[in-house]
């Protein structure tokens, strides 16, 4: 099979070779060696020649993937400072408290993991106890993004250093009680502990890469120094699998992210089986990694097998290594000396011998219990080497054994992720193992004990002074308390209220600038983090290029090809704007850094994110899920929204639905403004919310969706009445009336109150002249800035009215004494106003574009959905025919006049 890398035929004939003769004899001399010495030999010494190369900075394609061993050899392992023995007791607390929370749990089927931490254990205490800085010393401390399944661990080490007790390791995964602990990383339920949600998978790797970046715009941008700040991001082999988790290693190379580590724990399962039973997942990675532009440090053995690589002088044993595929290693854990003898050993002839010199406790301490990652000096090597590291990111592939410590019943058994309790007996045999002082009069009815020395032991004194010098516990939440922020000048939301004249604007073009003057205010202009997907000139923001500029920690090295016009592409290293190029999620990732700076650095952000609505929530809306409960604060900006506004595009661009997915999430306060000065108000209070002063009882850990459109409209004033600015952010105010519209409807005419969203109120306007002026109706029209916030309110009220507390929902006040029936409209699925429909007294109906999108004119496409105005006006009609309002003629008559 040929070599994808290797450097082929045609290749080689474009380069010139200026001295054949000594070309000739560099092959001869590879020729003689594969000849005498064997292909092993030849290859190890082109590995070796290419490392030089390499580590000289000869231009050369990198080494992709290196023998199955150690990247640091023993005798360059750095000494471990502290005391490796009282590290080794505290990590045998950790791990007994770890696996008896989730067994004592399991009674109440809440479920937990065990195995996971098991293997991790030491790959997170070398971590706490020489490396990870907290934020009680200067700086911003470092972010730890924990692997979401090793949890218990990490609540066990919080319960030694005295940050939990009993009774919340008992209500492990119960948290109604309000004494809980959440089953993974979640700061929304324990915000002083966690900063970082990892679960969903491949989330963690992604926010990570993305938060050291931000880390960088931070101090690019003078806002912070977060120079001592180091990301690390502790994963799973099989999360590797989840495309999220590989999706920015090049953006983290490309810009040198020296301040981010992965820690993949290698033990080689996911959660059904083998990660890659017939293949190899460390040196899959390992060239996954090299490619992309990463630092590899490979932590595989343990010091059992020093011994076996020093016998091993004609290569065999690493040839072997390198062979055995990853299942069959899992079924070495779980074999005898025997087995591992004929299989392992069997093959080779050199691999024979070297196994006579080895006896079957040996064998079975190499096979069965060493491995890199579960020895401290291995893993503080590798840490040392990573943080050391210039220029590149470093990942660290530790080998480990799931389940390592809990038994032969957990070790390497592919079932050990859905095994979620020890017995009594497995219990005392890892109390033996770990040499704790565990009687067996603690087990009391059969239930396992939580252990813990005393908080005046040497174990806990050792702890807390080791986070002491390091800046304090970890993980750890912290909100500084720092002045909310002054509100922008008046002057930018003011020039919104008085409309655009016969101008037709947007409310994209709208939303744009607005940002244009908040960015100039300045107070907090500088706070604004603009993040786009590569559509800025779709937006129309093609303008802020050369004001703000675009982020680049190497500035612009070249002369942009429009730097003769005033709009040029301006790049720079203090840039203002986050253009991440055709990724989503890597924008979505900038956001969610960027929200939650006001906790993570004590730096409050402003991060707007626009983009193409239909490419927000469907494709990510497990990101958004994440910011709710990463407790992030910001703009979410549905740009070119809506079913019918986008001329052409078709149905995989055409927005029907995002308004539904935005309204499960509790976090997101979602508005469908139609005016610009609608856009102005929310912006206004989503800043004085978030930013500000928020009112009593206020949840400021929210953030905003607007839907904005590309339809150019005439911009109108604001109405000058009372209530408009609580309408609008509430979700609900009368635009007008029939009469203050100029429109004279007979006397005693029947009332109709139409409610639209959106780009959908200009069709509620115009269906509102023709009823008037052709059938003699009266319309009302309301503008519904935010279905979902109309359907939270009430929802509250509902919960108030069962605790014996009367309140009325602010749509049943806002539409009291509206005579007539309802009916409301939006460009979207008609379930987006249906939110609010049990909640209003009057008869309710409505239209909107339900179905998939298609490519069309906007009119043909509104009619297609029935939601144009004429629409509009057969529905009415029909409403109040129902009613017997009008007559049941009138309709069949409008919908023949009309075409429909």
């Amino acid at each position: 099979m040929t070599d994808p890398h290797a450097i082929q035929p045609s290749e080689l004939d474009q380069l010139p070779d200026r001295d054949p003769e000594e070309t000739a004899e560099w092959q001869a001399s590879l020729d003689a060696v594969t000849k005498a010495a064997g292909p092993h030999r030849a290859a190890y010494l082109m590995r070796r020649t290419l490392e030089r190369a390499e580590g000289a900075g000869i231009a050369l394609p990198k080494l992709l993937e290196t023998d199955y061993v150690n990247s640091i050899p023993t005798s360059a392992e750095p000494s471990v400072p502290g005391d490796e023995a009282m590290e080794q007791r505290i990590t045998a607390w950790n791990r007994w408290n770890a696996a008896a929370m989730v067994t004592r749990g399991s009674k109440y089927g809440v479920g937990g993991h065990i195995a996971t931490f098991a293997s991790a254990a030491w790959l997170y205490e070398t971590g706490f106890n020489h490396f990870f800085k907290g934020k009680e010393a200067d700086g911003s401390g470092d972010q730890l993004y924990i692997q979401g399944h090793a949890s218990p661990g990490i609540y066990a080490r919080a319960f030694l250093d005295g940050r939990l007790n009993e009774d919340q390791l008992d209500n492990f995964r119960r948290e109604a009680g309000g004494n809980g602990l959440p089953s993974y990383p979640h700061p929304r339920r324990l915000p002083w502990l966690w900063e970082f949600p990892t679960v969903s998978m491949g989330l963690g790797p992604l926010s990570a890469i993305y938060q050291a970046r931000f880390n960088r715009y931070l101090a690019n941008r003078g806002i912070k120094d977060t120079a001592g700040s180091h990301v690390w991001a502790f994963l799973g082999d099989g999360e590797m699998d989840e495309p999220e988790s590989t999706a920015a290693l090049a953006l983290a190379a490309r810009e040198e992210l020296d301040n981010l580590t992965f820690v993949i724990n290698c033990n080689l399962q996911r959660l059904d089986g083998p990660v890659r039973a017939n293949f190899k997942i460390v040196q899959e990675l390992e060239a996954q990694f090299r490619g992309a532009g990463w630092n590899v440090v490979k932590t595989l053995w343990g010091t059992a097998w020093d011994e076996l690589f020093q016998l091993d002088t004609t290569g065999a044993l690493v040839r072997r290594l390198r062979q055995v595929p990853d299942a069959q290693i899992q079924t070495y854990q779980t074999r005898d000396a025997a087995y591992i003898r004929q299989d392992f050993f069997g093959g080779d002839p050199a691999l024979v011998e070297m196994a006579k010199l080895l006896s079957d406790d040996k064998i079975l301490e190499c096979f069965h219990l060493s491995r890199g990652g579960h020895e401290s000096r291995k893993v503080f090597a590798a840490y040392k080497a990573a943080v050391e590291h210039k220029g590149a990111p470093t990942v660290i592939l530790a080998q480990t054994v799931k389940g390592h410590t809990l038994g032969e019943g957990f070790a390497s058994k592919n079932a050990n992720h859905q095994m979620k309790k020890l017995s009594v007996d497995e219990f005392k045999n890892m109390r033996d193992l770990l040499e704790l002082p565990i009687k067996d009069s603690d087990f009391v009815d059969g239930v396992v004990p939580y252990g813990h020395p005393g908080a005046d032991s040497p174990e806990v004194r050792y702890l807390q002074e080791r986070r002491a010098a390091l800046g304090g516990p970890a993980p750890a939440r912290r909100v500084h308390p720092v002045a909310p922020l002054p509100a922008p000048a008046e002057k930018a939301f003011a020039s919104f209220d008085k409309g655009s004249g016969s101008q037709n604007v947007a409310t994209t073009m709208a939303f744009v600038r607005l940002v244009k003057d908040l960015v100039r205010d300045k107070e907090t202009g500088k706070r604004w983090v603009p993040i786009v997907p590569d559509e800025a000139r779709t937006f129309g923001m093609e303008s802020l290029f050369p004001s703000l500029g675009i982020y680049s920690p190497k500035g612009q090295t070249y002369e942009p090809v429009d730097r003769d016009q005033l709009m040029y592409y301006k790049e720079a290293q203090n840039g203002q704007i986050l253009n991440e190029g055709i990724t989503e999620a890597g924008s979505m990732a900038d956001f969610i850094a960027a929200s939650t700076s006001y906790a993570t650095h004590g730096e409050a952000m402003i991060p707007f994110y626009i983009f193409y609505s239909m490419f927000g929530w469907q494709r990510t809306a497990d990101q958004m899920w994440q910011l709710g409960d990463q407790l992030g604060r910001g703009f979410l900006v549905g740009a070119t929204a809506g079913r019918t506004t986008l001329t052409g595009e078709g149905l995989q661009h055409a927005d029907g639905h995002s308004p539904v997915i935005a309204a499960t999430n509790p976090a997101a306060l979602s508005y469908d403004p139609a005016f610009a000065y609608e856009v102005a108000t929310i912006v206004k209070d989503g800043l004085r919310r978030m930013y500000g002063e928020a009112a009593p009882g206020e949840d400021q850990n929210v953030f905003y969706y607007l839907t904005v459109y590309n339809e150019p409209m005439p911009q109108p004033a604001k109405p000058s009445v009372d209530g408009v600015d609580e309408g609008i952010v509430k979700g609900l105010y009368r635009f007008n009336t029939a009469e203050s519209a100029g429109i004279t409807p007979p006397a005693n005419a029947p009332r109709i109150q139409l409610l639209g969203s959106g780009t959908a109120i200009h069709w509620a306007l115009k269906a509102q002249a023709l009823l008037a002026e052709e059938w003699g109706v009266a319309a009302d029209v309301w503008s519904a800035t935010s279905w979902s916030e109309l359907r939270r309110d009430a929802l509250e009220a509902d919960e108030a009215l069962l605790r014996g507390e009367e309140r009325v929902p602010f749509v049943r006040q806002a539409l009291q004494g509206a005579e007539g029936p309802v009916l409301a409209v939006s460009d979207y699925m008609r379930q987006v106003p249906d939110q609010i429909a049990q909640w209003v007294e009057q008869d309710w109906s409505s239209l909107g574009a339900d179905g998939f999108g298609l490519s069309d004119t906007r009119e043909a496409a509104r009619r297609h959905f029935g939601v144009d105005a004429e629409s509009i006006v057969v529905a009415a009609l029909a409403q109040l025919a129902k009613r017997g309002e009008v007559k049941a003629a009138s309709v069949k008559e409008a919908r023949e006049q009309y075409g429909l």
